[in-house]
C-alpha cells in the first residue's frame, strides 16, 4: 500500500514538473515574440546577443539577416533601433539595447531564473568572468586589426609592415588567452567550470580565430576550448549560416 502510494506521488509530482516545464516554455515563447534582432552572419558581436539568448531559452524571438556588403547595417531599419547604424540591433519591447555585451547583461539580468545561469555564485569564479570579458574586447579588436585590415585600411593608406606589426600583437594575444587556458586545465571555460557569461562573450572571436586558420595543433589548449564549445547546444542553433554553407574557412592566420 504504502510503495503504490509513493508511486502515486511520484507519478504525480512528475505530471506537474512536466506541466510546469511546458508552462515555462509557452512564457519564454511569448517573451521571446517581444523582441528583435537584427544581425550579420559571422559577426561576433551578433553571436554574442544570439548564444545568450538561446541560453536563456528565448529562441522564438523575431530576427532578420542582414548583409554588410551591401550595406543594409545602415538603412533606416537599422537605424531606426541603433543610431549608429551598427549590428546588433536588438530591441526587448520598448527597449533597445544595442551593445552586445549591454545585451548580454541585460538578457541574464531580465531573465535571472530562466534557462541557464550565466554569472557564477563563487566571488572569485565571478571576478574572473568579469576580467575575462573585459579582456576579450581586447582580444577581438587585435583579431579584426589582422583579418579585416583590407577593410578598414584605405588602399592607399596599406603598408605591409603595419599589417606585420598587427600580427605580431595577435600572436602576443592568443599565446595569453593560450596560457589562460592551460592554467584552467582540461574541459575548463574560461570562468571555471561553468559556462559563463565570458564564453558566450569570448567564444565568438576563439571560433573566428580557427575560422581564418589558427591551427589547433600551435594552440592545443584554445583548440580544445573551441571543440568543446562548438558542440554546445546554444553554439550549434546560433552557428553563423554561411559558415555552415561553407565550413572551408580561410587561411589569413596559418601563420600566427
Amino acid at each position: 500500500m504504502y510503495q503504490r502510494m509513493m508511486e502515486g506521488l511520484t507519478l504525480t509530482d512528475k505530471l506537474m514538473t512536466d506541466r510546469s516545464s511546458e508552462l515555462q516554455a509557452v512564457k519564454s515563447e511569448i517573451m521571446a515574440t517581444d523582441m528583435t534582432l537584427l544581425w550579420g552572419s559571422g559577426s561576433p558581436p551578433c553571436w554574442r546577443v544570439m548564444i545568450a539568448l538561446e541560453e536563456k531559452n528565448l529562441q522564438g524571438y523575431n530576427h532578420k539577416l542582414l548583409s554588410f556588403e551591401k550595406m543594409e547595417h545602415k538603412s533606416q531599419e537599422v537605424l531606426d533601433i541603433n543610431p549608429r547604424g551598427q549590428l546588433p540591433s536588438f530591441k526587448h519591447g520598448d527597449v533597445a539595447v544595442n551593445e552586445s555585451y549591454a545585451a548580454c547583461f541585460y538578457l541574464e539580468s531580465q531573465f535571472k531564473s530562466q534557462g541557464n545561469k550565466l554569472i557564477p555564485d563563487s566571488p572569485a569564479e565571478q571576478a574572473l568572468m568579469y576580467q575575462r570579458m573585459f579582456e576579450g574586447l581586447t582580444f577581438y579588436e587585435k583579431l579584426n586589426a589582422v583579418i579585416y585590415y583590407n577593410w578598414f585600411i584605405p588602399e592607399g593608406e596599406r603598408h605591409d609592415s603595419a599589417l606585420q606589426r598587427n600580427k605580431e600583437s595577435l600572436a602576443t594575444e592568443i599565446k595569453l588567452w593560450e596560457g589562460y587556458l592551460q592554467k584552467l586545465g582540461s574541459g575548463a571555460h574560461l570562468a571555471g567550470p561553468s559556462f559563463s557569461l565570458a564564453d558566450v562573450t569570448v567564444f565568438p572571436t576563439v571560433a573566428t580565430l580557427f575560422r581564418f586558420g589558427l591551427s589547433a595543433e600551435c594552440y592545443p589548449h584554445l583548440g580544445e576550448y573551441y571543440a568543446l564549445l562548438k558542440e554546445r547546444p546554444s553554439v550549434k542553433a546560433s552557428w553563423p549560416p554561411h559558415w555552415l554553407e561553407n565550413p572551408k574557412g580561410q587561411d589569413t592566420l596559418k601563420d600566427i
